[in-house]
């Protein structure tokens, strides 16, 4: 399953309203760290996706929910179980540590 693109307009229904848990990877272009991360969660998207979705949010072309959220610095993770946060992991990390914190989150 491949990471999806959400927006500041598409991330009420894409995320909040989700059925399943989501995680936001919080990312810019620009981001060393989160270009490293994110053939791990393409990765993990393929095999874990029936259990959760994983999708991307620029925060140079969405700034209105990485403000909202607080999100100081990138890449940032958050999973959201419920239309909340249930959890949240700042910087990059091996793919075991984020399969890891996934697991005991969801």
């Amino acid at each position: 399953m491949a990471v999806e693109k959400v927006s500041d307009q598409s991330f009420e229904q894409d995320v909040l309203k989700s059925g399943a848990p989501v995680i936001v990877d919080f990312w810019a272009e620009w981001c060393g760290p989160c270009r490293m991360v994110a053939p791990i969660l393409e990765e993990v998207s393929g095999e874990m996706g029936e259990k959760i979705r994983i999708v991307k949010l620029n925060v140079d072309e969405n700034p209105a929910t990485a403000s909202k959220y607080g999100i100081m610095s990138i890449p940032t993770l958050l999973l959201f179980k419920d239309g909340k946060i249930a959890s949240r992991q700042v910087g990059a990390a091996p793919k075991a540590k984020l399969v890891q914190w996934i697991n005991g989150a969801i």
